[in-house]
């Protein structure tokens, strides 16, 4: 079922996502350098299995979710034991794989209990030179120098209930380190100064709308992402509830959306002036849990629910892989595995497909084709376009819930035991 809503048309002066790293050398964020899931390469690999084209195959100890991140010849990856008592940090050689560095970075004697599909290390460190950035949500942030693997700096009074464990990625943005804490009591963003971890701002969420809301309902696990509106650079982030748009300098709220209830998960994306948030789990009717995707004008004021919204869709949107676009068409995988291709700028359905098995790992863009890989390893590899066009399949046969990075032509996946460079 899809509905469209129809919205005021403002005119648009000036609109740009904001770029954080353009070396295509690194993967620096959660879903690429620009957090679009684009890979900077020319080439990809198209074959391979758990012992096929396979450059390299560490193991990686303990349990985590986290994708990799790439400067230079550093692989960066976070861990945690199963229990949640101890949290790791590994860099690994791009060429060899062989450990450069392990640390225990954190540990907790009495941890949160958190989702049986989650992990204690499920958030994304982000990296750039000279500094990586780990978070492992209420269980500590720090800044660890990449060349001599000092801890420069931890926070372990960032506090929450994330009820269901930690998940929200960090972002670099200029001289600050953005990170997320919205469990289900006093939901709150924050803005870290990148070289001191001392506070820059704290936003909560508004208690008028967020008390009312039962602590269930509270809590969410995305990432967000920066644009500029009219020269001012926005932090679109995607709560529970409702999307905010934050002046990111100060943590002001420019504008907000109200979609409803938890659990938002999926990235919001950014193409050709408008802004496409996730709503998480919605309730309604008796139906079962299904997620909407809105398409938002970012130009507004205030509350714009009614009035800068220019489409909705809800036909099988998925609640934790983030969508990717391409050419003006977004490509969405279901956590059941049904794909979807739609026009970024209507909402309206190009073509459906169902995929084999089920997802949590966001597509990825890469050497002119689009990677679905499954939570059992298998990857369907499929050419955007007006009609659904498969070109290849392959199985690792390992459990995997990270994001795939492209580098250098080659790929660097991460299963639930091991990290694999394939070529």
């Amino acid at each position: 079922m899809k509905r469209k809503i129809t919205a005021t048309v403002f005119p648009i002066l000036l609109f740009c996502v904001v770029s954080f790293a353009q070396n295509p050398n690194s993967w620096t964020h959660f879903r690429g350098s620009n957090m679009d899931g684009h890979a900077q390469v020319t080439k990809a690999p198209l074959h391979w299995s758990d012992s096929t084209n396979v450059v390299w195959k560490v193991p990686v100890k303990g349990t985590g979710w986290s994708s990799p991140v790439v400067f230079g010849n550093q692989i960066w990856l976070t861990s945690a034991t199963e229990d949640g008592k101890e949290f790791y940090t590994f860099c690994f050689d791009l060429n060899s794989g062989k450990l450069l560095d392990e640390k225990t970075i954190f540990s907790c004697v009495e941890p949160q209990r958190i989702h049986s599909t989650n992990s204690y290390a499920t958030p994304t460190p982000c990296i750039e030179d000279d500094f990586v950035y780990v978070h492992y949500g209420t269980f500590g942030t720090a800044c660890i120098n990449t060349n001599n693997f000092d801890v420069v700096w931890k926070r372990e009074d960032l506090k929450c209930d994330h009820m269901q464990g930690p998940a929200s990625s960090p972002i670099i943005y200029k001289d600050k380190l953005i990170v997320h804490l919205e469990g289900t009591e006093d939901p709150y963003v924050v803005a870290l100064d990148k070289f001191t971890g001392e506070t820059i701002w704290k936003s909560v969420r508004p208690k008028e709308v967020y008390d009312k809301l039962e602590p269930v309902y509270r809590k969410s696990y995305q990432t967000p992402i920066v644009v500029n509106v009219n020269g001012r650079d926005l932090l679109i982030s995607n709560s529970s509830f409702m999307c905010f748009a934050h002046d990111i300098n100060t943590g002001e709220v420019i504008w907000t959306i109200e979609y409803g209830y938890d659990s938002t998960v999926s990235q919001p994306l950014f193409w050709n002036g408008l802004v496409f948030v996730n709503s998480g789990w919605i309730f309604l009717d008796n139906k079962p849990y299904f997620t909407r995707q809105y398409a938002v004008d970012p130009t507004g004021k205030g509350n714009v629910t009614e009035t800068h919204i220019k489409w909705m869709y809800e036909d099988e949107v998925p609640q934790i892989p983030t969508p990717v676009i391409i050419d003006g068409k977004m490509y969405m995988v279901h956590d059941r595995g049904m794909v979807t291709c739609l026009d970024a700028m209507t909402g309206e359905v190009i073509w459906k497909e169902k995929l084999r098995g089920n997802f949590n790992s966001s597509p990825v863009y890469a050497g002119g084709n689009i990677y679905f890989i499954n939570v059992k390893g298998f990857c369907s590899i499929v050419k955007p376009g007006d009609t659904f066009q498969k070109i290849a399949e392959n199985d690792i046969d390992e459990t995997v819930k990270a994001v795939p990075v492209f580098i250098q032509d080659k790929l660097l996946l991460r299963t639930e035991k091991n990290l694999y460079l394939i070529e």
